[in-house]
C-alpha cells in the first residue's frame, strides 16, 4: 500500500510537466539546454518523467516553440514578433499587453521591464504553443504614462512605505524620508513613482499630496478622485477668473436674441441641485397647437474657447457626482450663480422651440439663442404631486407638458428605443458622511417628462447638423452614438435568460431585437431577478460614446443623436453649442480629426467619472454593512470569478464576495462560458441569478471589500 502511495506522488500530468517546462525555457530564452538540463531543471527524477521530458522536447520543437540548436540541444525560439501595445498591469502578477487590435500577450513579472499600468510598451512576443494564449517579454517602454497611487503611509525611522489601495501595483512603494512632505503613519496619500531600479522589488516615489487621516470621509472620497486621477480641489486661479465674470446682461445682448421672458417657464430638478442648465416653456399658440421651448444655459456665452476656465473644463471633461458630493466641471460661481438658470432672474439661454399639436407631432422646430425668466424651480417631488393630484402651481402647463412627453415616449418605443428604467441605490447620509440608510431612486412621470423634452431637443440639433438642405455634405460634428449588441454577447445573453424561463430573439432587424429587449424587460418588472436580468442585458449592450462619425444610437433608435442639454455639467454640450453657433452663422466645417481626438477625452473622462462614481457607493456600501456584521440576508449571485462568487443582496443591493477558498464542502471551478463555478465531487453548481442565503463575514473599508459567508439552508 506505501508503494502505491509513493508511486502516486510522483506521476505527473503531461499537461503540467509541459507548463514546467515552457517555464524553465521562458526564464533565460537565449541560452541552448540538452535533455539532461532541462529534467534537472523541471525536477523530473523518475525514469517516466525523464522519458516525458524527452518526448515533449521533441513536441515542442514541432510546435517550433523550440529550435533544436544541435542534435539533442534545444533553446526558446525568439523568432516572435513584436508589437506596440499598452500595458495592463495587476496586482496578481497576471500583466498584460493589450495591442492596437485588442490582442493580449501575458506579460510575466520578470519580463516586465517594470512598466507600469498604461505605459507604451515594445514587446517581443515568443512563439506560441497551440491552443495556448499568446506570451512575450517588455523590450522597451517607448512613452511612460504618469503614475500617481493612492494608500496610506507607514513611516518608520529612516524611510517609509506607502501600502497602495490599487489593484494595478502588488508592491508596496519604498519613500525616502526626505519625500515625504510632513506625512505620518495612518496619512492617506498621493505618491508619484520616481523610479523602479532593475534589481528593487519595490518602486521608490515621493509623495505629491497629503489626503488627510485614513478613514475619514472627506480623506477617503478625495482619495477615491486621486485613485482615478481626477482633481479633487478647483485651482484658485480659475476660480479668480470665475469671479471677475459679470453677472450683467446687457440690453444690447437682450435685444439680440428672441425674449421668452414673458412666457410661462420653470425648471424640474432633484431637490438638492443647484446647477439647473435646463428649463421649459409652454403656451397655447392661435391655431390651437403647443409651443414649447427646450432652454439651456448659455454657457458658451461666459466661456469662451482657450481661456483658463476652458481648458480646465475641457481637462475635467464632466463634473463627477459622488455618493456624497458633485465635483463640478465648471467653478462654482458659473455653475451655481451666472449660469444656473434661477427663478425671477433674466438668463441666456440657447433653445428648441417646437411647434406640436396635441398628438405630440413635431409641426416646425427652430434653433435660437434666448433670453428668459424662470418663474419658479420645482423638485421632481413636487411636479410628480401635481401630475398625481392635478393641484398646484402651473398645473395646466405640466399636465400639458406630461400629456405631450407621454405621447413622445410612447412612439419613441413603437420605434425600437430600448426602455432600460433600472433602480438606482441612493444612500441618506448624516452630516459627517455616515451613510444612515439605503433607498431606490425610482424613475417617475416628472422626470420621464424631462427626460423626453431633453432626448427632442438633443435628436432635433443633431438632425439640424447632420442632415443639411439640398443634398450638401455634413458638417464636423459631435455625436452621441451608440452601437448595435455584439452577437456573440447577445448568445449568452439569450442562454443565460432561459434558466429564469426567458426568451430572447438574437438575430434579425435592429427593431426586432430592441423590440425582443423590451418585452423581456416588460416581463422581468417586480420579479427577484429584475436587476440581474437588466444588469447582465446592459453588459452586453456597447457603450455609447462621443465622436464625429454618426452610426446612429442603438438604444434610443434614433438616426441622429448629441449632446446639447447639459454644458454645465458636460463638456461635449459645451463643443455642441459653440459648433452650433458657428455653423448658424454660415461658418466652415471646424477640423474633424481634432474634433475627434477632443471626442476621445470627453469619453475616456465619461467613463472615469463613471468608475469614481461606482467605487464612491461601494465604499459606503461597505461602511454601511461594517455595521451589520454577522447579519443574515437573502441575496442572488450577481457575478461568477475565478476568485469566488459575487452576492448582491435583495432589500438594499449592497454586493459583496463569497471568496472561493471559503466554500470548503468541494474543490470549485470557474465555468467561464456558463457563468458558474461547479464542484469537481459532489458537482455542486453555483449560477449566476441563484437565489442564496448570506451571512456578512468582513468589511474592509481601506480596499471597499464586503466578504460574505454561505448560510446553508
Amino acid at each position: 500500500m506505501k508503494q502505491t502511495k509513493k508511486k502516486d506522488s510522483k506521476r505527473i500530468k503531461k499537461e503540467d510537466m509541459l507548463a514546467k517546462m515552457v517555464e524553465f525555457f521562458n526564464q533565460d530564452r537565449k541560452r541552448a539546454f540538452n535533455y539532461k538540463q532541462v529534467a534537472h531543471g523541471v525536477g523530473a527524477t523518475t525514469t517516466p518523467q525523464k522519458q516525458m521530458v524527452f518526448q515533449l522536447l521533441e513536441g515542442m520543437a514541432e510546435q517550433d516553440f523550440l529550435i533544436e540548436v544541435s542534435p539533442g540541444k534545444y533553446k526558446a525560439n525568439s523568432r516572435g514578433t513584436e508589437v506596440i501595445g499598452r500595458f495592463e498591469r495587476r496586482s496578481n502578477g497576471k500583466n498584460h499587453v493589450i495591442t492596437d487590435d485588442e490582442q493580449s500577450i501575458f506579460i510575466a513579472e520578470r519580463n516586465s521591464m517594470h512598466a507600469m499600468d498604461g505605459d507604451k510598451v515594445r514587446a517581443l512576443v515568443y512563439a506560441k504553443r497551440k491552443g495556448h494564449d499568446a506570451e512575450g517579454e517588455v523590450v522597451e517602454i517607448i512613452e511612460k504614462n504618469p503614475q500617481t497611487f493612492v494608500g496610506t503611509l507607514e513611516v518608520q525611522k529612516h524611510f517609509a512605505f506607502l501600502l497602495t489601495d490599487n489593484k494595478v501595483l502588488a508592491n508596496d512603494i519604498f519613500i525616502p524620508k526626505n519625500a515625504l512632505k510632513g506625512g505620518k503613519t495612518g496619512d492617506k496619500a498621493v505618491v508619484r513613482i520616481t523610479e523602479w531600479p532593475d534589481r528593487a522589488r519595490n518602486p521608490y516615489g515621493e509623495v505629491v499630496d497629503i489626503l488627510g487621516p485614513a478613514g475619514e470621509n472627506n480623506t477617503e472620497i478625495h482619495a477615491i478622485l486621486a485613485e482615478f486621477g481626477l482633481p479633487y480641489r478647483y485651482p484658485e486661479a480659475v476660480e479668480k477668473a470665475a469671479d471677475k465674470i459679470p453677472d450683467t446682461i446687457t440690453p444690447a445682448e437682450i435685444a439680440a436674441r428672441e425674449d421668452f421672458r414673458s412666457v410661462t417657464t420653470f425648471t424640474i430638478d432633484p431637490k438638492d441641485a443647484k446647477d439647473f442648465d435646463d428649463a421649459l416653456s409652454i403656451r397655447r399658440l392661435d391655431n390651437g397647437h403647443w409651443e414649447v421651448g427646450v432652454h439651456i444655459a448659455d454657457v458658451s456665452y461666459y466661456v469662451k474657447p482657450g481661456s483658463i476656465i476652458d481648458k480646465e473644463a475641457e481637462n475635467r471633461g464632466t463634473s463627477v457626482y459622488l455618493v456624497d458630493r458633485v465635483v463640478p466641471m465648471l467653478p462654482e460661481r458659473l455653475c451655481n450663480d451666472v449660469c444656473s438658470l434661477r427663478p425671477d432672474e433674466d438668463k441666456l439661454t440657447f433653445s428648441c422651440i417646437f411647434e406640436l399639436n396635441d398628438n405630440a407631432e413635431v409641426k416646425k422646430s427652430h434653433i435660437a439663442r434666448t433670453v428668459i425668466r424662470s418663474n419658479r424651480r420645482f423638485a421632481y417631488e413636487e411636479a410628480q404631486a401635481v401630475i398625481e393630484t392635478g393641484e398646484g402651481d402651473f398645473k395646466d402647463e405640466i399636465l400639458a407638458l406630461n400629456d405631450l412627453a407621454q405621447k413622445l415616449r410612447k412612439r419613441r418605443f413603437e420605434h425600437g428605443s430600448i426602455n432600460f428604467d433600472r433602480h438606482e441605490v441612493k444612500f441618506d447620509i448624516d452630516e459627517n458622511g455616515k451613510p444612515i440608510g439605503v433607498y431606490f431612486k425610482v424613475s417617475k412621470e416628472a422626470n420621464k417628462l424631462i427626460e423626453e423634452f431633453m432626448l427632442l431637443a438633443n435628436r432635433t440639433v443633431a438632425e439640424f447638423v447632420g442632415k443639411p438642405a439640398n443634398g450638401r455634405k455634413p458638417k464636423a460634428f459631435v455625436y452621441r452614438v451608440h452601437d448595435t449588441p455584439d452577437p456573440d454577447k447577445m448568445s449568452l445573453f439569450a442562454a443565460f435568460i432561459t434558466r429564469f424561463g426567458y426568451k430572447i430573439k438574437t438575430e434579425g432587424s435592429k427593431s426586432d431585437l430592441s423590440k425582443g429587449i423590451n418585452n423581456l424587460l416588460a416581463k422581468v418588472q417586480g420579479r427577484p431577478e429584475e436587476n440581474l436580468v437588466e444588469t447582465v442585458a446592459i453588459r452586453a449592450m456597447a457603450k455609447a460614446v462621443y465622436t464625429t462619425v454618426n452610426i446612429g444610437h442603438y438604444g434610443l433608435a434614433f438616426d441622429y443623436y448629441t449632446h446639447f442639454t447639459s454644458p454645465i455639467r458636460r463638456y461635449p454640450d459645451l463643443m455642441v453649442h459653440r459648433l452650433l453657433e458657428r455653423y448658424m452663422a454660415g461658418g466652415r466645417s471646424v477640423n474633424v480629426h481634432t474634433l475627434e481626438d477632443e471626442c476621445e477625452h470627453a469619453s475616456d473622462m465619461e467613463q472615469l467619472a463613471a468608475n469614481a462614481e461606482r467605487a464612491s457607493i461601494k465604499y459606503k456600501q461597505v461602511e454601511y454593512m461594517s455595521e451589520r456584521l454577522g447579519q443574515e440576508y437573502d441575496g442572488v449571485i450577481s457575478g461568477i470569478t475565478e476568485w469566488g462568487l459575487y452576492v448582491e443582496i435583495n432589500e438594499n443591493k449592497c454586493e459583496g464576495l463569497v471568496p472561493i477558498r471559503d466554500l470548503e464542502d468541494d474543490y470549485y471551478e470557474f465555468d467561464e462560458k456558463n457563468y458558474c463555478l461547479m464542484g469537481r465531487r459532489k458537482h455542486r453548481i453555483y449560477r449566476l441569478g441563484d437565489p442564496i442565503r448570506i451571512k456578512v463575514a468582513r468589511a474592509n473599508l481601506e480596499r471597499k471589500q464586503l466578504d460574505f459567508a454561505l448560510v446553508e439552508e
